[in-house]
């Protein structure tokens, strides 16, 4: 008896060493969360809402406030001249998941499927009026909101365009935890490079990020400089950057003032990106640019002025982009997204007075099939996995969501009445209004996170 005594004293103790290894495992691996299989997209609680409307919006600290003040980041007519970044993009001759602070933000999570074989798609759903769980934050908690696309601050009198939540089809419904958010973006750092649709997108999710962070003065905007933005969450050693570049290939100032856009290398400050968590690249609408609004002067190749139409100077500028990331980014480390183009709505679907999404298909894409069949392939012939943001469907469909009329003017003021009174000339039917559509992408990005990352969607 003494001896199954002691044999079960020894168990005992060994079980207890066994439990005591496997808590220290689990404590060091969650030095980094994982992220959990999703289960259902389904919306945020209506009292979480009302208390957001019971709570009035601490006031900002006052770096922030600061920065917001010095910051009328507007488009202009090219983009401030860089150093040049070697030979790494040079051609080849060989051709051709979340409690909230005082406002909700997204964490989606969703099925993968409906439980019969068919994926859940997050690209294919229809727009649902939802103003229980939209929008996810008020503009006026994100002091760092650039003027140019705070529509409401600018005079807009409708709120509707907030209100509209994505529903993909088969998936449930949305539920967001802003808490959740910052735990999956903890210790990570999310860079976004390109245009000033990019920007749209970055302020939204810094925006997302602020408004659940529960003490709103451990944060930073940081103004490197003109072509580079930083918003850190100092409690979640997280940040979000914005690196202007809106062709991603390098456009050169000469000593004669031409510019000359160099197809074949990229910005030196790209450099600064390699070892982020997150990449989100995006190019396109500057490409369209003719007469006047055209940014570069000439083409060069190989140091080499060189003559090429738009759609062939487009492919090779995405085939350097390509090698680059190939080159460089550590796909282990690093997930790479490129966001599809996002939509203007001008011509025959124009943005003016326009209040609510269309719903009966009658879409006129205005960016040409060829540049954008030229970024999937691109995307497709990459060695580095990157997921295709296909967005533009989506966003096609929210002609009500510009800041049309009830935007800035260039000297970073609004538009007066009679400026108003000329949405030909002035109404910004490109840009979208926040609160408002860039929130879906991120809600879209940050649930893409939680995939495997998949070529074009």
């Amino acid at each position: 008896m003494d001896s199954i005594a002691a044999s079960s004293a020894q168990r005992g103790a060994l079980c207890s060493l066994l439990c005591l290894c496997l808590f220290s495992a689990g404590l060091l691996l969650g030095s980094r969360p994982f992220f959990p299989t999703p289960r259902l997209w389904e919306h945020f609680s209506r009292a979480q809402q009302q208390r957001l409307a019971r709570t009035a919006p601490p006031p900002a600290p006052p770096h922030v406030a600061a920065a917001a003040a010095a910051y009328h980041d507007h488009d202009v007519e090219a983009p401030a001249p860089d150093v040049g970044y070697g030979d790494i993009g040079r051609e080849e001759e060989d051709d051709e998941e979340m409690g909230l602070g005082s406002a909700p933000a997204p964490a989606p999570a969703w099925e993968d499927g409906d439980g019969e074989g068919r994926e859940c798609d997050l690209l294919d759903g229809s727009w649902v009026h939802d103003p229980a769980s939209y929008p996810l934050y008020q503009a006026a908690e994100c002091p760092f909101l650039s003027d140019q696309v705070t529509c409401r601050r600018n005079g807009r009198p409708d709120a509707g365009y907030e209100q509209w939540r994505w529903q993909p089809r088969g998936c449930g419904s949305a539920r967001f935890r802003g808490a959740e958010v910052l735990e999956q973006l903890r210790n990570r750092r999310l860079v976004f490079v390109g245009d000033s649709l990019n920007r749209n997108m970055w302020e939204s999710l810094a925006c997302i990020i602020y408004t659940a962070l529960p003490d709103r003065s451990r944060t930073r905007i940081e103004d490197v400089s003109s072509e580079y933005r930083i918003f850190r969450a100092m409690d979640y050693n997280c940040s979000v950057e914005f690196f202007w570049s809106p062709f991603l290939v390098k456009l050169e100032t000469k000593q004669n003032q031409t510019k000359a856009l160099k197809l074949d290398q990229l910005p030196t400050m790209l450099k600064q990106v390699v070892g982020a968590d997150v990449i989100i690249f995006n190019t396109g609408h500057w490409w369209t640019h003719t007469g006047k609004l055209r940014a570069w002067d000439h083409l060069e190749r190989n140091g080499v002025i060189v003559e090429m139409e738009g759609e062939e100077a487009f492919n090779r500028a995405l085939r350097t982009w390509a090698r680059w990331v190939d080159h460089n980014i550590d796909p282990t480390r690093t997930r790479v997204f490129f966001r599809s183009i996002s939509p203007e709505h001008k011509s025959a679907n124009w943005c003016y007075n326009q209040t609510t999404p269309i719903t009966n298909e009658t879409i006129i894409p205005w960016f040409p099939k060829i540049l954008i069949s030229t970024i999937q392939r691109n995307i497709q012939s990459m060695k580095t996995p990157a997921t295709y943001l296909n967005i533009t469907h989506l966003s096609e469909l929210r002609i009500d969501a510009h800041p049309s009329v009830y935007t800035t003017n260039r000297d970073g003021k609004p538009l007066s009445t009679q400026q108003r009174q000329q949405p030909i000339t002035y109404a910004d039917c490109s840009h979208w209004c926040l609160p408002g559509l860039p929130d879906t992408w991120n809600v879209i990005l940050l649930a893409s996170l939680m995939r495997h990352p998949s070529i074009v969607h």
